[in-house]
């Protein structure tokens, strides 16, 4: 096993190489608008993961997932030049789920606010079922049983 701080030094440099590379080498017409999130390596550094998201459509992600899959060789040929490895880790490269899961927690926290607020606007005109105070005070006190002090005198056996 290698150094953890070494793998996530190693995981961000095939982030930044990958991003660069196809921004700059890859042509593919498939890409579109991809978006590299973030790379993770095993702890041998032998594999890569690199998570990535597309602004668009589905098609538009499968599309892109096939544009990935064929610069494979490309992207892990330019990693190793750049890096240096005796072994270039082989690529995988998968949706990341984060941004998407986001943007519905996101939409899940605005409904929830928007229910709030017509609960409180709700609130502001409700009025007491009741006694707008039912408790009483000054003369007229409830007096307690005979010998009764508050809880203390009862007895729960």
């Amino acid at each position: 096993m290698v150094d953890p701080a070494r793998a996530r030094k190693l995981a961000d440099r095939i982030q930044q190489i990958v991003a660069e590379t196809l921004e700059r080498r890859i042509k593919d017409p498939r890409l579109g608008f991809v978006t590299v999130t973030d790379a993770k390596v095993t702890g041998d550094l032998r594999d890569a993961t690199v998570y990535y998201t597309v602004y668009g459509s589905a098609a538009e992600r499968a599309d892109t997932a096939a544009a990935l899959e064929s610069a494979k060789g490309i992207l892990r040929s330019e990693v190793g030049r750049r890096t240096g490895l005796r072994h270039t880790p082989t690529l995988t490269f998968e949706f990341d789920e984060v941004i998407d899961n986001a943007r519905q927690i996101d939409e899940l926290l605005a409904r929830a606010r928007a229910h709030d607020e017509q609960v409180a606007r709700a609130a502001e005109k409700a009025t007491p079922a009741g006694e707008a105070n039912p408790y009483r005070f000054g003369e007229e006190e409830v007096e307690s049983p005979a010998g009764v002090e508050g809880d203390e005198g009862h007895s729960t056996a």
